[in-house]
């Protein structure tokens, strides 16, 4: 009998491909993802050979935006975005107002009206939320502060590109548009209200009414006991409620299923939600990255060499320096300003979007459009390379630059404690890095047993209340021994590092130890090879979460069992 077969060969071939071609990029040392790229490349329709459907292709890198972003929700928290609100809304909002005038410079520069720079600008400005996630994931900081801050940078900038998705049409006729009909469209006002509003009317709706109603919802199907209806309500409520925000209050997948993970957080489920959406998550994923090789007309790199290496230096350099002087004018550490550089120099989704609505609308000429793909498929691959740079250029700037050490060492009054801090704590007290939900469950057992301890934090706000609450703290980088000088990790007795960046743990270690050769250390770690790796290099006392849980429940099942033993 026939068959349509369109979706499975897009499946078949888009997968297949992606595991060859990233088998063959790992084992060259390349980013698997930069094989996924090339996969798309092949079986796009501007290479001889099998064409795959571009457009089923693109609603399945959909489904992974939605997934990834779900994912990303259930991790973080509405207070992780309140914490990182600071930086990552000024910060976005200049970052993407340089990279456009960067971009529109260029386009004006070549012969471009201002409706195409400022469309073409625009493109450029914003980054992947896809490829940082992955790339925060690979380096395991996902959850630190770090990767907070550079996570809602992109929440700003995705809820900026939506506002100007919505206003983009009803101006296409003044920026010069010849595709646009604005007859009968309501005035531009009155369009930013009722976005702001819809948009406004959306995340109240998650987080009052959601974050009662799907944890519920979660906790009532894992009551069943059947584990394909509890991965079934986890992809149903991303994908569903993803789509009913996009319908309903015009905000993208991506970000409707952001919320939709942030309000099932709150459920006890949560970890297991995660875990069971991950493979789903990543298969998708990787359709992401073949659907945006489709999107790739190689003629590009020959027909416009030139044009295509400025948007990549734009994007890369212009969007890059922008942000890292941004994060240090908010005196944040030069780690975390390199960091979230690296993140930003890359673009995506939005930038499809936006630069295919500018060719529909007459804004953007179609040799634009093509110039934005090639740009971010070129970030995209060259990604990883420049988050693998960060250590040795820190390296390198501290030892040939008197200028970086000092923005490590600059003088910052929530760097240092003042000196009206009492005694005690600076005698044989704890150092405890990182003030997250386990290091605040420490500092309140340590309160309970009277034990001094001094906080090290990265998140300035933070360090700031705790000492309006009377707790010594310090601001900055606990891998910077300077930061731990300022803790009085010489006089201490015992470092315990409460965050979950494994990274930098065996430099704050090494550099206590520098300090106090009598100090006891304390970490925790995620898996059981980092742990037993931490354990072995480092001699410190080493938690592993799923272990202690699993002893802790042990210890209570014997005790309850011989409580309830019958003597013979």
């Amino acid at each position: 009998m026939p068959h349509s077969v369109s979706l499975i060969n897009t499946i078949a071939a888009g997968l297949g491909l992606a595991l060859v071609f990233g088998f063959l990029a790992a084992r060259l040392r390349l980013p698997a993802l930069v094989g996924y790229l090339l996969a798309g490349v092949i079986i796009g329709p501007f290479t001889p050979g099998f064409v795959a459907d571009a457009g089923i292709a693109a609603q399945l890198a959909e489904i992974g935006v939605m997934l990834l972003m779900f994912g990303v929700g259930l991790h973080f928290s509405l207070a992780d975005l309140l914490a990182v609100r600071k930086i990552a809304l000024p910060g976005a909002i200049a970052q993407i107002v340089v990279a456009t005038l960067l971009g529109g410079g260029l386009a004006v520069w070549w012969g471009w009206s201002w409706g195409a720079a400022l469309v073409f600008g625009l493109a450029l400005s914003v980054a992947s939320t896809v490829v940082l996630l992955r790339a925060l994931e690979s380096l395991g900081i996902l959850d630190s502060f770090t990767g907070r801050i550079a996570i809602g940078w992109l929440v700003v900038e995705d809820l900026a590109m939506v506002l100007v998705l919505v206003l983009l049409p009803p101006l296409a006729g003044a920026l010069g548009g010849t595709n646009a009909d604005s007859n009968g469209a309501p005035p531009v006002w009155q369009t930013l209200g009722l976005t702001l509003l819809q948009v406004g009317g959306f995340v109240a709706l998650m987080l009052v009414v959601g974050r009662r109603v799907f944890p519920w919802i979660l906790w009532q199907v894992a009551g069943t006991g059947s584990r394909e209806l509890f991965t079934l309500c986890v992809v149903a409520a991303a994908v569903s409620i993803a789509f009913a925000s996009a319908a309903l209050f015009g905000v993208s997948f991506a970000l409707g299923a952001f919320f939709a993970g942030m309000v099932m957080r709150e459920s006890q489920f949560s970890h297991r939600a995660a875990q069971e959406s991950l493979p789903l998550r990543d298969a998708f994923a990787v359709l992401f990255f073949v659907s945006v090789g489709m999107l790739f007309d190689p003629s590009v790199l020959v027909d416009r060499p030139l044009q295509v290496l400025a948007v990549v230096l734009v994007i890369v350099l212009g969007k890059s320096l922008a942000a890292c002087a941004l994060v240090l004018v908010f005196r944040y550490p030069l780690a975390t300003a390199l960091t979230v550089s690296a993140s930003l120099a890359q673009i995506g989704e939005f930038s499809f979007i936006l630069a295919g609505l500018g060719v529909m609308l007459g804004l953007l000429p179609v040799e634009g459009q093509s110039l934005v793909l090639a740009g971010a498929l070129i970030s995209i691959a060259t990604n990883p390379l420049w988050f693998s740079l960060i250590a040795p250029l820190q390296k390198w700037l501290h030892a040939h630059s008197k200028f970086a050490r000092e923005l490590d060492m600059r003088s910052d009054p929530l760097a240092e404690l003042p000196m009206t801090t009492e005694a005690k704590y600076l005698s044989r007290q704890v150092v405890l890095v990182g003030y997250g939900r386990v290091g605040r469950r420490i500092a309140a057992e340590l309160e309970t047993h009277d034990i001094p301890y001094v906080v090290a934090e990265q998140n300035r706000e933070l360090v700031e209340k705790l000492r309006e609450a009377g707790i010594p703290a310090v601001w900055g980088d606990a891998a910077d021994p300077a930061v731990l000088i300022q803790a009085h990790v010489a006089r201490a007795r015992v470092l315990v590092v409460a965050t979950p960046d494994a990274m930098n743990v065996r430099q704050m270690i090494e550099t206590a130890r520098t300090l106090n050769p009598t100090i006891q250390t304390v970490v925790r770690s995620h898996n059981e090879q980092e742990a037993r790796l931490l354990a072995d290099e480092t001699d410190a006392k080493v938690f592993l979460g799923e272990q202690e849980l699993a002893q802790a429940m042990a210890r209570d099942v014997v005790q309850r069992a011989a409580a309830m033993a019958v003597p013979a």
